[in-house]
């Protein structure tokens, strides 16, 4: 048997030669005689290094479907399947209603077609609405992959596999985009234009899925089974519980997980603070602190000022004489009754936030007060969020490049 780098290097050759326009099924007969056992594992390894060899990501991701057809048999080896509960068993039951939804938007536009028009599609459009509103119900579904599983895979060296899948992800958002406009604006669409649009978008959504989801299913998948640890996939149950499932997820894919802590002995080193959702070392958590555009003072349960950020601009004068004054001693007497009211709303849970605005030297000053409340409920104080809003305020229509 070749050993495993030569495995790789070979694996890495089918791919450069389906790049450059050899035969796939050339390709396919001659990957099945040298590798009859090759996984997944391997195939995301060759793509890894070719990414950083150069090859651009565009290349690999266009290659995807070509080298997917000559190694579908040797994938298909692969046990990709989990028991119920197990999150990669959720995510391919999550694949299946994706695509029945698809595959039934696709027989319902025939339908609309050959009615005619919207008044006699009317039962027909019943179905696209729920059809849709499934779809839009979607979205945990990949926020759950590319928030836990991709991270997950990414700690493990695997990172090209889930950037391409990622990519994918966007492409079928902008293609489900596009359906929800025709749908929400066929009043103002025609109807011919309307059929067309929401067909078009029907067979390009089925394509899309079938395509991406099979990827996952035999290559993404199965290496993450091989890869993660049992400690591992009960912290992604516990995150995915956290990032949440879709309306249609079935009860099977929610069964809960005790929740494990993050940290691990090797993380509670000297001078680091253990954060529920990772270590920081105590002079990176009071640089974020002092680099947030907002300033914060907090006051104990005990109306004792306790710490206050130092941004660079800071709003308010703040000194280190204050802490451990009583938060009454801060504000002027015509103003205690006020702070009084808003620490005693608080304990007694009576509001949840209080907030202000006023002019300082034309600018606009925002000031709100937060209660602070540990995991078992009890008050641990009050946190002060001063923020300047003026420029905020100009903000309008939208800016999404740097």
């Amino acid at each position: 048997m070749t050993d495993f780098s030569n495995k790789k290097e070979l694996l890495k050759n089918f791919i450069r030669r389906l790049h450059d326009g050899a035969d796939a099924n050339q390709i396919k007969r001659e990957f099945q005689a040298a590798f009859k056992d090759a996984g997944p594992t391997e195939i995301a390894q060759a793509e890894e290094e070719l990414i950083k060899e150069g090859m651009p990501q565009e290349e690999i991701h266009r290659l995807c479907d070509v080298h997917i057809a000559a190694f579908q048999d040797a994938l298909e080896k692969e046990p990709t399947m989990a028991p119920a509960g197990h999150p990669i068993h959720t995510l391919m039951e999550e694949h299946k209603i994706l695509l029945k939804y698809a595959g039934e938007l696709q027989a319902v536009s025939g339908k609309i077609r050959a009615a005619g028009s919207y008044e006699a599609a009317a039962k027909e459009m019943e179905q696209v609405i729920h059809i849709e509103k499934h779809l839009k119900g979607s979205e945990n579904h990949y926020l759950r992959e590319e928030n836990v599983l991709f991270p997950h895979l990414e700690k493990h060296g695997v990172t090209q596999p889930p950037a391409i899948m990622w990519m994918e992800h966007d492409k079928i958002r902008a293609v489900k985009k596009s359906i929800y406009e025709v749908i929400d604006n066929r009043k103002n669409i025609a109807f011919p234009d309307f059929v067309k649009r929401l067909g078009e978008g029907a067979t390009g959504l089925a394509e899309m899925l079938s395509s991406h989801f099979y990827k996952e299913n035999n290559i993404l998948f199965p290496t993450a089974l091989k890869m993660f640890s049992e400690g591992e996939w009960q912290e992604v149950i516990t995150q995915f519980e956290e990032v949440g499932f879709c309306c249609f997820t079935p009860e099977t894919g929610r069964v809960s997980a005790a929740k494990i802590s993050p940290q691990s002995d090797k993380l509670q080193e000297e001078g680091m603070v253990p954060f529920e959702t990772g270590p920081l070392a105590a002079e990176v958590v009071e640089a974020i602190f002092n680099n947030l555009p907002v300033d914060i003072t907090f006051v104990d349960k005990d109306d004792t000022v306790r710490y206050f950020s130092q941004s660079k601009d800071r709003i308010f004068v703040r000194t280190k004489a204050v802490i451990g004054r009583k938060v009454q001693q801060c504000h002027p007497e015509k103003s205690i009754h006020v702070v009084n009211q808003i620490v005693s709303d608080f304990k007694s849970k009576k509001s949840k936030v209080a907030e202000f605005w006023l002019p300082i030297n034309e600018r606009l000053i925002y000031i709100r007060y937060f209660p602070v409340w540990n995991k078992a409920g009890e008050y641990l104080g009050v946190i002060e969020v001063t923020q300047d809003i003026t420029d905020i305020q100009k903000i309008t229509g939208q800016k999404r490049l740097l």
